[in-house]
């Protein structure tokens, strides 16, 4: 299809979709609200619909009174038999499609994508972002090349004689994209949904470096390492010698800071833009829809529902929940999702603030738990216990405490640093290590994934500490005594540069 078609075509599009995102941003909360009861009348016949009276919602107080919070392993029960081919359970239409993630007590968590999530919320994601992308940059050539995107792999389950799909939320998007989509992305599905990493690194870079890419898609960690495999094959220090029309990177799923210096290198002279997005297995959220902001749109005509948690309620027991009508600027709030694949008031784990009301604008602040994502790991603290814990019984060692922190890409692959104070060190500590990153490995999917031969995430780097090293620092920053303690995890490194100066003291 001659280029000037695909232009015009694309443009009626994009102006029809701008004005839709126009009515949700003057009408906000009449939309959330149209969203709330069509949620609960789609599944008001559910088994979970059923058991909380769904047929007698009529606002979102009665929504709250009905619904108590939910997390994984709360829904756990009905995702696992609708896995094993039982449908109505969470949502009335079949759902066969799950997107594998780290769980916070099992190795993985199986989030369930219907047919309608695909379409009205991951598929409108995509569609959106192009869409503000272009409002912002009316020269962009977007639609003159190809967008490289990068995807996961995604594997069968059989049970019953039931079939069922899991694999990462990008696999499951490239496996299902509509045909509209496939005429301007690569690799092909073949090549981009393969399972072996280091043949697919191969292949990925053998076929994109004669395209004309024109924007990029994908996690950080994993594009950096594909830009300079593709790099080094064509013997070129910029990615931008080989794609000279390279004009957009859209990044999401991990913090883009510790990445930005790499990726600036890596383009050379030649500006590309950095585009935000905010998607994540259970749903896409939110886009950056203004030039060099580091705040996003919240987009609100998806299929989702929203809901926060004020900071203060994070660890009660009786959790205070609002909508977006009573949210203020720069206060932090626990994310919870009620969607169209049936997560009713999902607890995500993240952690956002508003930075505008009109329209309402976010940014992500972390986790309501202690974790590092730097690299696209998902390590919660539970990881890191079990495996410390399994590596002293191992070697027959004790701890006094630790923590851990990332250690930035620079020319190789990121690693996490650890300090950790021993009452008993092990005898070995290349073997300790060993079993530590074993253990992680069998614990966090993800985290082993991004281990692989070393690509993103290398062998963890342990500094023992010696005695007394943390209590010194809980002396220095008033935090002896009650409830105070060492941050086990941080996705920064202020805290382990703290410990690291009191060592380097002490040494």
């Amino acid at each position: 299809m001659p280029i000037s078609i695909i232009n015009s075509i694309a443009s009626w599009l994009i102006k029809k979709r701008l004005h839709e995102i126009e009515l949700f941003l003057k009408y906000p909360i009449e939309v959330q609200n149209e969203w709330l009861l069509e949620l609960v009348h789609l599944a008001k016949n559910t088994e979970f619909g059923q058991k909380h009276r769904f047929a007698e919602i009529e606002n979102y107080s009665s929504f709250k009174e009905l619904v108590p919070l939910q997390d994984y392993e709360t829904l756990k029960p009905y995702i696992e038999r609708t896995r094993k081919g039982e449908q109505n359970l969470l949502w009335p239409s079949e759902i066969i499609w799950f997107a594998k993630s780290s769980g916070t007590t099992d190795k993985s968590k199986f989030i369930p994508v219907s047919e309608q999530t695909l379409e009205e919320c991951h598929f409108n994601g995509g569609k959106d972002m192009i869409a503000l992308y272009i409002n912002n940059h009316e020269n962009s050539k977007l639609f003159t090349g190809k967008n490289l995107a990068l995807g996961g792999t995604w594997k069968t389950f059989e049970t019953d004689n039931h079939l069922s799909y899991y694999g990462d939320v990008s696999a499951i998007i490239i496996q299902n994209l509509p045909i509209w989509a496939e005429f301007f992305r690569s690799p092909a599905t073949e090549i981009a949904l393969m399972d072996e990493w280091e043949q697919k690194l191969e292949l990925l870079a053998e076929t994109m470096k004669d395209e004309n890419v024109v924007s990029l898609a994908g996690v950080p960690s994993w594009m950096l390492v594909l830009l300079k495999k593709i790099t080094e094959k064509k013997q070129v220090k910029y990615i931008t010698d080989i794609w000279p029309h390279l004009e957009v990177y859209f990044h999401g799923g991990v913090s883009f800071e510790p990445y930005r210096k790499n990726f600036l290198e890596i383009f050379g002279k030649r500006k590309v833009n950095l585009v935000q997005l905010y998607n994540a297995s259970e749903g896409f959220f939110a886009i950056q829809d203004r030039k060099d902001a580091d705040d996003m749109l919240l987009m609100l005509d998806y299929g989702i529902y929203y809901e926060f948690i004020p900071d203060e309620y994070f660890d009660t027991d009786n959790k205070k929940v609002i909508n977006l009508e009573d949210v203020v600027l720069h206060k932090t709030y626990a994310l919870v999702i009620s969607t169209t694949s049936g997560l009713w008031r999902y607890q995500l784990g993240d952690t956002i603030q508003f930075t505008s009301l009109n329209p309402f604008r976010i940014k992500i602040v972390g986790r309501t738990k202690h974790f590092i994502n730097v690299f696209g790991e998902e390590l919660m603290i539970h990881n890191t216990d079990e495996a410390i814990t399994e590596a002293c019984n191992q070697t027959n060692a004790l701890i006094v405490d630790y923590t851990v922190a990332p250690i930035f890409m620079s020319e190789h692959s990121g690693a996490h640093q650890w300090v950790i104070e021993f009452e008993k060190q092990p005898d070995d500590i290349h073997y300790f290590t060993y079993i530590l990153d074993n253990t992680l490995k069998e614990k966090n999917s993800d985290y082993e994934a991004k281990r692989y031969n070393n690509y993103v995430i290398g062998l963890p780097q342990i500094v023992i500490a010696p005695q007394n090293t943390f209590y010194e620092w809980l002396k220095r920053n008033n935090k002896l005594g009650g409830q105070h303690k060492v941050p086990r995890l941080s996705n920064n490194r202020k805290f382990i540069e703290e410990i690291l100066s009191i060592i380097h003291e002490k040494q």
